[in-house]
């Protein structure tokens, strides 16, 4: 990516996360539109993205594929790596080559090198010293992220916390945890309903999220809405693939 282009997907970047920061946004899109910029601009191979629940502990939010899913639910079971220090320390954690990490983060490394990941970028997703969460980039190269591609990804991190952390919700801490369980629930639901157009239309699972993205942001509602309607039956597979111009293999 040029560098004029990149200033462009930068800015452009900035502008798709600000744009879901209403009253009623959807996070679990923010997230994934965070992680997948980011991804872009600083030439990943994937990213995923933890938030903590009412009770402090770290849950996966998105993923842009299932290799990155499968390199995040392992550190949350192990709970070691990167994405965990990052966590708990508060401050960024950038790792150049992940051979290397054998003795510090054994069971990460093992993982990470199998789906072909070799170096991670985790930051955390932080405002006036409450740790909400981190978001972790992970690529195929070896070496550390640059010092500006770091802070852009900061940067973008810094813009999503404010909008699950605005004023009224931080004012109000039910209303943070009500907001934070919300968006796990719907976490949740959606993998459910990933589950269903991946099975229906014989797709991966990272096909489907990007099929039920898009019949959502078509028809101006919220991906939670549209995994209910799958759930509820109200949508169906064959409008799913209908929308994307797409056949159903059942």
């Amino acid at each position: 990516m040029d560098g004029e282009l990149r200033e462009t997907r930068i800015s452009a970047a900035f502008v798709a996360v600000a744009d879901t920061l209403t009253t009623d946004f959807d996070a679990v899109d923010l997230l994934h539109t965070l992680v997948n910029d980011c991804v872009e601009i600083l030439d990943m191979k994937a990213g995923g993205l933890l938030l903590a629940d009412g009770s402090g502990e770290l849950q996966l939010m998105t993923s842009t594929s299932e290799a990155a899913e499968f390199v995040e639910v392992m550190q949350l079971a192990a709970d070691s790596g990167p994405c965990i220090e990052c966590y708990t320390r508060g401050v960024a954690v950038s790792v150049s080559d992940i051979d290397d990490e054998e003795s510090k983060w054994p069971e990460f490394r093992r993982v990470a090198l199998a789906q072909g990941i070799h170096s991670a970028l985790a930051t955390p997703m932080k405002l006036r010293g409450r740790v909400i969460g981190t978001m972790n980039l992970f690529a195929e190269r070896t070496g550390h992220v640059s010092a500006r591609d770091a802070a852009v990804a900061q940067a973008l991190a810094d813009v999503a916390t404010i909008g699950l952390l605005q004023e009224r919700v931080i004012r109000e801490s039910q209303l943070i945890e009500e907001q934070l369980h919300r968006a796990l629930d719907s976490r949740v639901m959606i993998e459910q309903a990933k589950g269903v157009i991946a099975s229906s239309l014989s797709v991966s699972m990272d096909e489907a999220f990007a099929l039920i993205r898009k019949y959502s942001r078509d028809r101006n509602v919220t991906i939670r809405a549209v995994a209910e309607g799958i759930s509820g039956r109200e949508i169906r597979a064959q409008d799913i693939a209908s929308a994307a111009g797409q056949t159903a293999s059942k």
